[in-house]
């Protein structure tokens, strides 16, 4: 008896769906969470400055400019 490959590509497909919808959720609550708490932009911009790089280029996109500027104004002033 012939095996198919179509319930192999199938499973295939349904975890590469699972692990797509997963990476969207995921980028959603890190924009949320940078875009709500400016501690936690803080901590990115320690981390992972360039996350923290794409999150501002998104907001300028969007409109808002000058918030990058702010807020390394302000980290700046709060280590003195």
């Amino acid at each position: 008896m012939a095996r198919t490959t179509e319930p192999v590509a199938e499973k295939i497909f349904k975890e590469v769906l699972i692990v797509e919808l997963l990476g969207v959720f995921g980028a959603y609550f890190l924009f949320n969470k940078m875009n709500t708490s400016q501690d936690f932009r803080q901590t990115m911009s320690k981390k992972f400055p360039s996350i923290l790089e794409v999150y501002y280029k998104s907001i300028e996109q969007s409109g808002l400019y000058g918030v990058r500027e702010q807020e390394q104004e302000k980290w700046l002033n709060s280590k003195n």
